[in-house]
């Protein structure tokens, strides 16, 4: 019977909601599960849309129900094990589920918060061609508000669970929560290993009545007439009540329509935010994102592929009498051979295109990454054991997969250029880029992988028959025949004829296919090998200035007592802070990925000198800092989109230094700005008082002049001041010998005082003993460096 869709407030959902307030959690659940099993469906009608709620939020995000993603066993383990067990796929929620399936009952969801372009079909009465959709539409009675979805207990259970991961996205946490270790994570894992098991078949409901069996969903008469994209196509479910209307039938027919049904659901509310119109929309950049998945979102993709590769590898051999595999195939083994391109394929290809062009320029594109490259390899979801060997070589991908390489080239040829791409506008020295990029080389660089790419792009360029309209389409989306376990599809014996059907349905008839191993990718690759020599380079340059700037420090040195820091300028970036072990990883990173792309794409060592030459030519005499990438014109040097490149992501940066008088310098932000003004004007005084006293020491041969000439002069400065074009009035400069009292407005000499004389203090040395000690340890360290740089050369008047 169908029960109507909205119940009055029942005496039992106000108990329910009371408790929500007054009782513990495992409390809660305890008399939850206890309601299940004593009250009939009827009954339990009334309350079931408020507990789905109540547990996955509201679909505004408003209600956060249990926020599953953020419980975690190890911060929450009593809730986190009670609600496993309550939402398992034998706990209570599924057998109140499967009660209330029994009786058919039917629940109202929102068009207005499915994924964009199946909301915006079904306003304009197209009928998507996910069969998931059919016969559910339904319009609003007089006064009702919005079009709504009639969903049987389980597809209205497993649509607030799979939307629940895109809706509750402002989720409180107030704790560092991993995703994988969620209860969100984990459910999702448990439900597809119980309803798409790679081993046996799918476990059969629980059920109140011993034999009894529930009744799947039936074909329901659909509530407004629409056009579709093609002829309806009835789902597997529809096919199999129709040819076996026994409930005894095999149990593994009866309920394949949960495993299609939860299949279905998953990939539309995860994947179905863009479609292919939309898609091509997105390419302009000044079209506004309309969803943007998290990191979250994409590891639980991933999880659902990696699934899918293991329960579509876990086929059993097909048989060689073609006669026989009519009557031996199951529908789940028949499932397992579709599954994956006629329910993946075409919106896991569109997202992920999004993602490469959309996605931040950081280290979270790694999960991107992760869920790309494990789509590519189903291999390594295989059932078989790779044989042990002693030597830790590089497995050979088995020449089984070339059919699944040609029927994804894009997803190995098209996504790879956008990677390209993304890795020429990244910082390579960063660890967790380095790795980005050595990861995709390792996965491509497999040995029989490049070769099977480049056959199926052979394959693509084959000359052929003009494909009619829309014909290619058959492939992938068997729309036209019933559903995929109708009579399948004649063999196809033109492997050409495949690739391009797989490519013109994801691009369309008028795509301009760009080869992977084509020249122009083949210059991308050489500008990323460029870079990655640069990257290198620039790495040990960092990590030679982070081993010489720890060799340098000095006990003075840290006071800011020696003259050259005032002088000198900083140079360096916010990379010499990422470590000397960081330096190593990414060296290490950089040196495979280059050696794996030599080996994908067949570079000679010529080209790599030639390369290694054109990126390290512009050193300075020490042969560690590089300018910026530029060319010479008669205005100067000019820099190139490289150059421009290198220095905003701090690769490279020109030598500035301050050449002007070191006193009139601009006040640096590690000085206090009263204390520089105001020794400026003491340093004055004393220099106008003590010029001809200071000239006269200057100008002695002994040990005392080559004293006061290392401390009191700047000849380099003087120098390049006095010939200057720039300084025209230089009689109202003292050139001569000078006292800098500057040094001490810094707050590491200020902060050092103070430790000096908090020390002086604690041992009773006194104000006095003080000023002794620090006098003396400046006058120690003005000997020592005047011994080192000045010796004993008598003075050049």
């Amino acid at each position: 019977m169908a029960g109507p869709h909205l119940q009055q407030p029942s005496f039992l959902l106000a108990t329910l909601k009371a408790d929500c307030v007054n009782k513990p959690f495992a409390q809660r659940c305890h008399d939850l599960e206890t309601v299940i099993e004593e009250l009939p469906a009827k009954e339990l009608h009334g309350i079931f849309q408020w507990l789905v709620e109540s547990i996955f939020g509201s679909l505004d995000g408003i209600i956060v129900g249990w926020n599953l993603r953020c419980l975690q066993g190890r911060t929450n383990p009593n809730e986190y094990s009670v609600a496993l067990d309550f939402l398992d796929p034998s706990g209570p929620m599924m057998k109140l589920v499967y009660k209330l399936q029994a009786e058919e009952y039917r629940y109202d969801f929102p068009v207005s918060y499915l994924p964009g372009p199946v909301k915006a079909s079904i306003q304009e009465q197209v009928l998507p061609e996910c069969s998931l959709y059919h016969n559910k539409v339904q319009f609003p009675s007089s006064g009702g508000l919005g079009l709504n979805l009639a969903l049987n207990p389980f597809e209205y259970y497993m649509f607030y669970f799979a939307i629940s991961l895109i809706t509750q996205k402002n989720s409180p946490v107030t704790h560092h929560v991993s995703p994988s270790n969620s209860a969100y994570f984990i459910l999702v894992d448990t439900y597809l290993k119980c309803f798409l098991p790679t081993e046996g078949s799918v476990l059969p409901p629980p059920s109140s009545n011993p034999g009894g069996a529930i009744p799947s969903p039936t074909p329901r008469s659909p509530a407004v007439p629409f056009s579709s994209y093609g002829m309806h196509h009835t789902s597997l479910l529809k096919r199999h009540i129709a040819h076996q209307p026994s409930v005894n039938a095999d149990p593994a027919s009866q309920e394949i329509w949960r495993s299609e049904t939860l299949l279905q659901i998953f990939v539309e509310m995860w994947l179905h935010h863009y479609s292919l119109e939309m898609y091509q929309k997105m390419q302009s950049p000044h079209v506004k994102e309309s969803f943007k998945p998290t990191e979250e979102h994409v590891l639980v993709v991933r999880l659902l592929v990696k699934h899918l590769h293991a329960f579509s590898n876990s086929l059993k051999p097909e048989p060689l009498s073609p006669s026989a595999h009519s009557h031996t195939a199951s529908p789940l083994e028949e499932f397992k051979r579709v599954v994956i391109p006629r329910f993946v394929q075409e919106k896991l290809y569109i997202f992920l295109q999004h993602c490469f062009g959309h996605w931040p320029l950081d280290a979270s594109f790694r999960a991107v990454l992760e869920m790309w490259l494990s789509y590519l390899q189903p291999w390594r979801y295989a059932p078989e054991k790779p044989p042990q060997s002693t030597e830790p070589l590089p497995r050979s991908v088995p020449e089984k997969w070339s059919s699944f390489i040609q029927e994804n080239l894009l997803m190995y040829t098209k996504l790879f250029v956008g990677f390209l791409n993304r890795a020429l506008r990244t910082d390579l020295v960063s660890p967790k880029n380095a790795l980005m990029v050595f990861r995709v080389a390792k996965v491509f660089a497999q040995p029989n992988l490049a070769e099977m790419i480049l056959k199926g792009e052979q394959l693509f360029l084959e000359p052929e028959l003009v494909i009619p309209h829309r014909q290619h389409r058959l492939f992938m989306s068997p729309t036209l025949g019933g559903s995929f376990l109708s009579s399948r599809s004649p063999a196809v014996t033109d492997a050409s004829f495949k690739v391009k059907s797989h490519v013109y349905s994801l691009e369309g008839q008028d795509f301009q296919y760009k080869q992977m191993f084509g020249a122009e990718v083949r210059n991308l690759v050489l500008k990323l090998a460029q870079l990655i020599c640069q990257a290198q380079q620039t790495a040990k340059s960092i990590s030679d200035h982070s081993a010489e700037t720890m060799a340098s420090q000095s006990f003075f040195s840290w006071f800011r007592f020696t003259p050259s820091e005032v002088n000198g300028s900083y140079t360096g970036n916010d990379l010499d802070e990422i470590g000397q072990d960081s330096i190593k990883k990414t060296d290490e990173y950089l040196e495979k990925a280059l050696e794996y792309l030599c080996q994908i794409f067949k570079l000679s060592e010529a080209q790599l000198t030639q390369m290694m030459m054109k990126c390290g030519t512009a050193q300075d005499e020490n042969g560690k800092k590089q300018l910026p990438d530029c060319i010479a014109s008669e205005n100067g040097l000019i820099l190139t989109p490289l150059g421009r490149y290198q220095i905003i992501n701090g690769l490279r940066r020109f030598e500035l230094q301050y050449q002007g008088d070191t006193e009139l310098q601009p006040i640096r932000s590690y000085e206090n700005a009263a204390l520089v003004r105001l020794l400026f004007r003491l340093s004055s005084v004393l220099n106008q008082r003590f010029a001809d006293e200071m000239e006269v020491l200057c100008s002695r041969d002994d040990f005392v002049g080559r004293l006061c000439r290392y401390h009191l002069t700047n000849p380099q400065l003087i120098q390049k001041i006095r010939y200057s074009p720039v300084v025209r009035d230089r009689t109202s400069h003292n050139w001569g010998p000078r006292i800098s009292l500057r040094f001490l407005a810094s707050y590491r000499t200020l902060i050092s005082l103070l430790m000096i004389y908090f020390l002086a203090s604690w041992f009773y040395v006194g104000p006095v003993g003080c000023t002794f000690i620090i006098l003396t340890g400046y006058f120690l360290y003005a000997v020592i460096m005047t011994f080192l740089f000045e010796g004993w050369k008598p003075h050049e008047h």
